[in-house]
Order: structure tokens, then sequence, then C-alpha cells
């Protein structure tokens, strides 16, 4: 059974919710960068952009690795890690921008708003 965690950013607030099967599998194979319907997850007339996520080791999905696995980067800006010299860079771990089994966090964010707010419909105070 997968169970994901989804953050879902409108404008300045942010609504986590915890999706599993059949909802869970409408995700399984998604990009970062992609959109998915928010009637996947009950929010009809909404639309909804993946921006990120992070695996079960807590490692950030990066959308430049193809695929789903597990690499070891050289990285020097950017997210994920934060050089405290300039010009400094290392290797960090990062999993691939496409969403997997091994996912546990999905980050989303409001293209396009429904009819009702997503307070509303989350059941959010």
């Amino acid at each position: 059974m997968v169970e994901f965690k989804l953050v879902i950013a409108e404008a300045a607030k942010s609504v986590a919710r915890t999706v599993a099967d059949p909802q869970s599998a409408g995700f399984l194979g998604k990009r970062i960068g992609e959109s998915v319907g928010g009637e996947l997850i009950g929010l009809t007339g909404y639309t909804l952009k993946i921006t990120g996520g992070t695996d079960k080791s807590g490692f950030a999905l990066r959308p430049e690795i193809p695929g789903a696995r597990q690499v070891r980067i050289f990285v020097g800006e950017g997210f994920g890690f934060h050089a405290p010299r300039r010009g400094q860079r290392k290797r960090r771990s990062f999993r691939g921008g496409a969403i997997s089994e091994d996912t546990v966090q999905i980050n989303l964010v409001v293209e396009q708003k429904g009819s009702k707010p997503l307070a509303e419909l989350l059941g959010a105070a």
C-alpha cells in the first residue's frame, strides 16, 4: 500500500493531507513540473502542479535526475546544499524527479482554483 503526505500550497497558506490507495496510485509515475487534476484527491475544479518532495530517507527529489533512483551528485548551490563559503561544492544524495513507492512527501501548488475554497474542501480551519 502506497501512502503519500501531500503539502498543498495556495498563496501564503499550505495545507497537509495524507492520501492512500486508490488516490495515491494516480501520483505514481508523475514527474516534478507536471500538473495533476484535483479530482484525484477530491478537489473538484482545482489543478495542482508538482513542485517537489522527499523520499523515505529524507532526500529531496530533483527534477534534473531521470527516473526515481537515488544518486549522489556534486552540487554547489541550490536546494539541498547551501555553501558556507563561496565556491564550495559537495557531493550530496538526491532522488530522481519521478514519484515512486519510495516517495513519502509530495509538494503541490495550486495552479487553478475551483469554485469552493481549499480550506473548506480539505476541512482545515
